[in-house]
C-alpha cells in the first residue's frame, strides 16, 4: 500500500556535503524490464522482495520517476550522458549492424559524449561497470573503459570474456555481478562509483531448480510437469533481491553503508508475452498503468526508483509528487559530488528533490518511439509524448491520436481531455513538434503509432 509515511526532517537532510569534505560512494543498480509493479513495496501483492522492500524503507521510494526510452539502449544512454536518447539516434535498442544501419542508428554510443563516469572519474572517483552494457558490441565499439571506468565486467558489449554467456548463466548472473562489485569494491579506498547493471528480469528466464522451488505452488496445475509463466518470473525476481541483500548486507560488515547512495531502478516497463524469448515468463506487470515495454504510455515508462542515503535522503518516504527522469542522474550526482554542471544536457540537477527540500520539476520530459508497439491494442501509444507539469500529451507527428491527460487525476490514461483542452493541446503540440523536428532524422515503421483493430465486418 503506498500511503505518505511520516518522518523527521532532520537539517542534515536538506544540505549536501560540503564540496570535498566526504564525497560519497555511489552505486547504480539498475534491472532489466522491471516492472513499476514488480516489487511489494509497489504495491505487488502477490511477490515478497524484502531485501528491496528494506532499502526503500531506509531511503526514498519515488513514484513518478520516468526513462527517457521505452527500450533498453535509449535509457541506458540517457542514465550515462543526462540527454534524450534520440539526440544520440538512440531510437531503439541495438541490435546488428544492418538493423541498426535501417533504423539510422549507430552500432554503439559515441564515446566522445560527456558521461556521469568520466565526469565522476576525473573527479577522483573509483569507477566501475559490471554487468549489461547495450550500448555497443559490434563493428567500432569499445567497451565500457572508454565511457569513463576504470574497471569493466560486462556482458552484451564486445567483452570477448565467453563463460558469463555459459548456459545457465543469467539464471545466476545477478550474483556474478555482486561478487564482482565487492571485489572491486574493497579493492582500494573511496570514493567509488559503480554501475549494477542487471541481467534480470529480462527474458529468456530459465532459474534453477533450486530457484524455482519455492515457488512450486504457482505452477499451472498439479498434473503439469513444467512451470508456468507466475512461477518462472517470481524465481529469477527472488534471486534478483536475495543476492542484491547480501550487497546490502556486505556494505554494512564493511562499514560502507552511511556513506554510499545506492540508486535502484530498471531501464523500462515489464515485456510483453507476445515477445518470443518471453512467452513463457512475461509475468512482469506495469502496476495500474497502461503499457508494457516499447509503449510511450505510463507502464512502459514510469518504473521504480529509490534512493537511500542514511543521513541525507529522507528515510521511509514515498514521494508522490515529483517528476524525475533518468536524465536527471548525471547532473545529480555532479552537484552531490560538488563538479560544475554537465553542459548540454537535458536532465536537471535533482539534489533538492532527492533531499526532500523541493518538488517542482522546472523542464519538461520529452520521448519519441519510430516502431511498433508489441502486444494488446490498448498498450501501443502515439509516436511522441510530452510531460510538462501535471500533464502529458501523446500524439502522432501528423497530428492524429491527440490524448491529454492529468497524470495525477488520472495515471492510468483512461479519460482524454484533449477535446475540453484546446489551448493546453495546441501549446504541448507545438512543443511536441518542434522539438522533434530538431532531432536526427530516420525512418518510422509502417505500425508505428497506430492502435488499429480488425473489427468484425469492416471493409
Amino acid at each position: 500500500m503506498l500511503t505518505r509515511r511520516s518522518f523527521l526532517s532532520l537539517t542534515a537532510s536538506a544540505t549536501l556535503p560540503a564540496q570535498t569534505a566526504r564525497r560519497p560512494n555511489v552505486l547504480f543498480i539498475l534491472a532489466d524490464d522491471m516492472g513499476w509493479g514488480d516489487l511489494s513495496c509497489y504495491g505487488n501483492p502477490r511477490m515478497k522482495t524484502p531485501n528491496m522492500d528494506r532499502l526503500a524503507s531506509q531511503g526514498t521510494l519515488f513514484t513518478q520517476f520516468y526513462v527517457n526510452g521505452s527500450v533498453c539502449s535509449p535509457s541506458r544512454s540517457a542514465f550515462m550522458t543526462g540527454m534524450f536518447p534520440a539526440r544520440n539516434r538512440m531510437h531503439g535498442h541495438l541490435a546488428t549492424e544492418e538493423l541498426n544501419a535501417a533504423r539510422a542508428m549507430p552500432n554503439f554510443l559515441d564515446p566522445k559524449v560527456p558521461t556521469v563516469a568520466r565526469a565522476l572519474q576525473g573527479a577522483g572517483y573509483r569507477t566501475a561497470h559490471f554487468g549489461k552494457w547495450h550500448l555497443g558490441r559490434y563493428t567500432g565499439a569499445q567497451l565500457p573503459g572508454a565511457y569513463g571506468f576504470d574497471v569493466q565486467r560486462s556482458v552484451a558489449s564486445n567483452d570477448d570474456r565467453q563463460e558469463e554467456m555459459a548456459p545457465g548463466f543469467r539464471a545466476k548472473s545477478t550474483a556474478w555481478i555482486v561478487d564482482n562489485a565487492l571485489e572491486f569494491i574493497r579493492s582500494g579506498p573511496g570514493p567509488f562509483y559503480a554501475q549494477l547493471w542487471l541481467l534480470l528480469p529480462h527474458a529468456p528466464l530459465a532459474p534453477t531448480r533450486e530457484q524455482l522451488e519455492p515457488f512450486k505452488g504457482q505452477q499451472p496445475g498439479p498434473h503439469v510437469p513444467w512451470p508456468g509463466a507466475t512461477q518462472v518470473y517470481n524465481a529469477s525476481l527472488r534471486d534478483l533481491d536475495d543476492e542484491l541483500g547480501r550487497l546490502f548486507r556486505e556494505l554494512e560488515k564493511d562499514g560502507l553503508a552511511e556513506n554510499t547512495i545506492i540508486i535502484f531502478s530498471s531501464d523500462n516497463g515489464p515485456e510483453d508475452i507476445h515477445i518470443g524469448n518471453a512467452s513463457h515468463a512475461a509475468f512482469g506487470t506495469p502496476g495500474p498503468f497502461r503499457g508494457r515495454k516499447r509503449s510511450l504510455y505510463e507502464g512502459g515508462v514510469r518504473v521504480p526508483f529509490i534512493v537511500r542515503w542514511p543521513g541525507r535522503v529522507p528515510a521511509g518516504r514515498v514521494e508522490n509528487r515529483a517528476t524525475v527522469a533518468g536524465v536527471d542522474l548525471f547532473p545529480t550526482l555532479a552537484k552531490i559530488a560538488g563538479l560544475p554542471a554537465p553542459v548540454n544536457v537535458d536532465g536537471e540537477d535533482q539534489s533538492d528533490v532527492w533531499l526532500g527540500t523541493s518538488r517542482a520539476r522546472r523542464t519538461p520530459l520529452y520521448w519519441e518511439w519510430r516502431y511498433n508497439v508489441a502486444g494488446y491494442a490498448v498498450n501501443r501509444s502515439p509516436i511522441l509524448s510530452l510531460r510538462e507539469g501535471d500533464w502529458k500529451l501523446l500524439m502522432n507527428p501528423d497530428g492524429s491520436r491527440m490524448e491529454l491527460y492529468r497524470i495525477p487525476d488520472d495515471p492510468m490514461e483512461l479519460n482524454n481531455l484533449a477535446g475540453s483542452e484546446p489551448a493546453r493541446v495546441k501549446g504541448m503540440a507545438d512543443k511536441l513538434r518542434s522539438w522533434q523536428q530538431k532531432l536526427p532524422p530516420g525512418p518510422m515503421d509502417a505500425t508505428a503509432g497506430q492502435n488499429s483493430w480488425k473489427w468484425p465486418g469492416a471493409k
